[in-house]
C-alpha cells in the first residue's frame, strides 16, 4: 500500500463511511486536533517515569479511538467508540497522581521540566480539541462521551505534568497579578 493516494488533493477527505467531506469541516478539524494532541503526547514519551509512560501510552490508544469515533457519523455497535470506562480510566489516573501531589490553592504557570512543560502543551491543545468537538457537535451528531473524555483528558494531562515536575524536583510557579 502506498502512503499517497491523491484522493485529498482537491481538499476533501473520506469519513469512515466513505462519505467525502471538505478538509476544513468542523468534524475534520476536531479529529485533526485530537491527532495533534496524540502527537504531542508521543513527543513526551519517554518521561523517565515508567508508570507515567504506561498511562501516556494508554491515553494515546484512547485518542485513536476518539479519532475513529469522530470520523464516523453513523457508528455501528462494533465500531470503535469512547465510553464511560475510558473516562473512568482517566479519573483513576488523576486520583492516583493526586496522592503524590500537594493540593492546589492557586493557578500555576504551565512550565517546569521538559516532560512537564510538554504535558502542559498537550493539555492546552487538548482543550482546543474539546472546543472543536463542541463546535462540530452543535451541527452534527457526536458521541457526547468523547467530548467528556477530552475534558477529563485535559485534567489528566495537567495532573501528570504536575506529577512529573514534582518528581523532577521542579517547583511550581504561580502567576503574579
Amino acid at each position: 500500500m502506498t502512503i499517497y493516494t491523491g484522493r485529498g488533493d482537491q481538499g476533501q477527505t473520506d469519513l469512515r463511511n466513505m462519505e467525502r467531506v471538505s478538509k476544513d469541516s468542523k468534524r475534520i478539524e476536531a479529529y485533526g486536533t485530537v491527532d495533534e494532541v496524540n502527537a504531542l503526547v508521543g513527543v513526551v514519551r519517554p518521561t523517565g517515569h515508567d508508570d507515567i509512560d504506561e498511562k501516556l501510552r494508554e491515553i494515546q490508544n484512547h485518542l485513536h479511538v476518539v479519532q475513529a469515533d469522530f470520523a464516523n457519523p453513523a457508528p455501528e455497535e462494533d465500531d470503535p467508540q469512547i465510553d464511560e470506562r475510558h473516562v473512568e480510566t482517566l479519573e483513576s489516573f488523576i486520583d492516583e497522581a493526586d496522592t503524590e501531589l500537594e493540593q492546589l490553592t492557586q493557578f500555576i504557570l504551565p512550565s517546569g521540566s521538559e516532560p512537564g512543560a510538554k504535558l502542559h502543551h498537550a493539555r492546552a491543545v487538548c482543550r482546543r480539541a474539546e472546543r472543536r468537538a463542541v463546535s462540530f457537535s452543535a451541527e452534527e451528531p457526536v458521541n457526547e462521551t468523547a467530548i467528556v473524555y477530552l475534558n477529563r483528558l485535559s485534567d489528566a494531562l495537567f495532573t501528570l505534568a504536575r506529577l512529573v515536575n514534582k518528581r523532577e524536583g521542579v517547583r511550581e510557579e504561580n502567576p503574579e497579578y
